[in-house]
């Protein structure tokens, strides 16, 4: 006799990004299963290739790995949250001590991507020549995320996989045709002014967002902590 099977619930959100609507759906135990398995091998390249595979099973997107990587984040905190609960506890060190830790529990629901009014992904070198920059892709959100491997240790390693395109004048020349080593050739002939306009644009990137408020029950010192980044919220 056929078991029944069971409704799964539907949902809708905005991307960030550039406002599309997106359906979606909670994961299922079997999905679940299959982060976990690729979370425990440590094996990147399984990792983006499992959370590339769940969002676009939880979703109607096809293109996963060409979202901006605040899309993912935001994607994958709205899924996992009507997966295993719209709410998630976070514990906080007491900034006036740096031992005391305090739990806070973060309602899903009010974690926002937050844009920088001053963000641009065109930047001007000088009067001729500009770059044109692009998010970082799916491996780095992944290795921002889940690994336990560092952050891009070096800014140019970081700032030659975003360069989209440079332009000199009418000239427009696509980065993905020169050698890293072309491109970091002409990083390294920026001054530090014009290369602050790159750091600018990783710094203001729109990120996940949320202020969290917590007493140090020792000292009775109130605080008030922003978390960013998916990793924040789920670690």
């Amino acid at each position: 006799m056929a078991l029944p099977k069971l409704n799964v619930p539907r949902y809708a959100l905005t991307l960030p990004s550039n406002g599309a609507k997106v359906k979606y759906r909670p994961f299922l135990v079997k999905e679940e299963k299959m982060l976990l398995l690729a979370m425990e091998s440590e094996d990147q390249s399984m990792m983006v290739e499992t959370i590339t595979n769940l969002i676009e099973s939880c979703t109607n997107l096809t293109k996963v790995k060409e979202l901006a990587t605040f899309d993912i984040e935001f994607l994958f905190l709205q899924i996992r949250s009507k997966s295993v609960g719209e709410t998630v506890d976070v514990m906080m060190t007491c900034p006036d001590d740096n031992e005391t830790q305090v739990k806070v529990t973060v309602p899903l629901e009010e974690v926002k991507v937050k844009i920088d009014p001053k963000h641009t992904k065109e930047l001007k070198i000088n009067q001729e020549v500009g770059l044109v920059m692009k998010y970082p892709s799916m491996d780095m959100f992944v290795k921002n995320n889940f690994s336990d491997q560092p952050d891009v240790e070096n800014v140019f390693e970081l700032a030659i996989d975003c360069i989209d395109q440079i332009f000199e004048g009418e000239e427009v020349y696509e980065a993905k045709e020169s050698s890293r080593g072309e491109l970091m050739d002409f990083l390294e002939t920026m001054n530090s002014a014009q290369f602050k306009q790159i750091q600018e644009f990783f710094e203001t990137m729109p990120k996940m967002s949320y202020d969290v408020k917590f007493t140090n029950p020792k000292t009775k010192k109130k605080h008030s902590v922003t978390l960013e980044g998916l990793a924040s919220f789920f670690g």
